[in-house]
């Protein structure tokens, strides 16, 4: 959050709701994870994340396995994992929900020995946000760089070889990308993407059919806001746990947003109830109870 107004309104929000809360800004001379780790000093039991998809993860990480309860202010373009708790993207409504909401448990999904909140992806759609991320370095605002990135990404993109495997089966596919979501995404007829559990245990995979570059344009369009679903253009299954296989020792992999390379064979799974997050208190998801909270936050 740069802007100096909407902070200091934000700060006066959180310290009306939350009296004994400490408040420490990220910026370019201090890092998200300096401040996370100078919040894990004062042993906190509420660890507030305010930023996007990809901030909120990595607050997420800090937390994830522990009693410390993640909290949500969303402030990024789509902020995926607070609508489907449930928590209003209206700031002064999800500050609400921080002093009077429910701690909850649920699932994250992991690639090796990272974390998503939402998902992760292979192939064309980590292309198309890296040439995104190099363009708005340049310049040029977030959905045309994303617009102009995916159409230069397909003029040059190449198949995956992929081999998927179970425990009872392995699967070999050859497409343009792979993109898992944790938990399952809706089959609803809309273009809001959304899942209606978060505590599902599963991983919804999904496999690209297209073939022509009009149609993968629209997948990665769809992708890059999180909306793929289960219809003719994708093979989904629903899987705890996989592992891919593909020629190459490093892969590209997409993770809440987030470009990251890591080493293959890439190993996903679903951790069931590893994450405790302040949810409000209407919200479907397993109850957890836990004791008083001391604040932090950061973002």
């Amino acid at each position: 959050m740069q802007d100096d107004a909407a902070r200091t309104r934000l700060q006066d929000q959180l310290t009306r709701a939350l009296p004994d809360i400490v408040i420490l800004w990220c910026d370019a001379e201090h890092p998200v994870d300096e401040m996370i780790a100078q919040a894990m000093r004062s042993s906190p039991t509420l660890l507030i994340a305010c930023g996007g998809d990809g901030t909120i993860n990595v607050v997420a990480t800090a937390v994830v396995g522990t009693e410390i309860v993640l909290g949500v202010l969303p402030g990024g373009t789509l902020n995926h994992f607070a609508k489907d708790l449930g928590i209003p993207t209206d700031l002064e409504q999800a500050v609400l929900v921080l002093a009077h909401g429910t701690p909850r448990l649920v699932d994250v999904g992991t690639v090796n020995d990272h974390i998503f909140l939402n998902n992760a992806g292979l192939g064309l759609y980590p292309e198309i946000v890296r040439r995104r991320e190099a363009h708005q370095r340049r310049g040029i605002a977030k959905w045309p760089a994303a617009t102009i990135s995916a159409i230069r990404a397909l003029l040059r993109y190449r198949e995956l070889g992929i081999r998927l495997r179970t425990r009872t089966t392995t699967l070999l596919r050859r497409t343009p990308a792979l993109f898992v979501g944790n938990n399952e995404y809706s089959n609803h007829d809309s273009l809001k993407p959304s899942r209606d559990s978060l505590t599902s245990g599963k991983l919804s995979v999904f496999i690209p059919r297209a073939r022509g570059r009009m149609q993968l344009l629209w997948f990665t369009l769809r992708a890059l806001v999180g909306n793929v679903r289960d219809d003719a253009g994708f093979e989904l299954l629903l899987l705890e746990r996989f592992t891919t296989e593909a020629k190459h020792s490093l892969a590209h992999v997409s993770i809440d947003g987030e470009v990251v390379k890591l080493h293959t064979p890439l190993e996903f799974a679903s951790r069931p109830g590893a994450l405790r997050v302040m949810a409000p208190v209407a919200a479907e998801v397993p109850a957890d109870a836990t004791g008083d909270t001391h604040t932090t936050t950061s973002g």
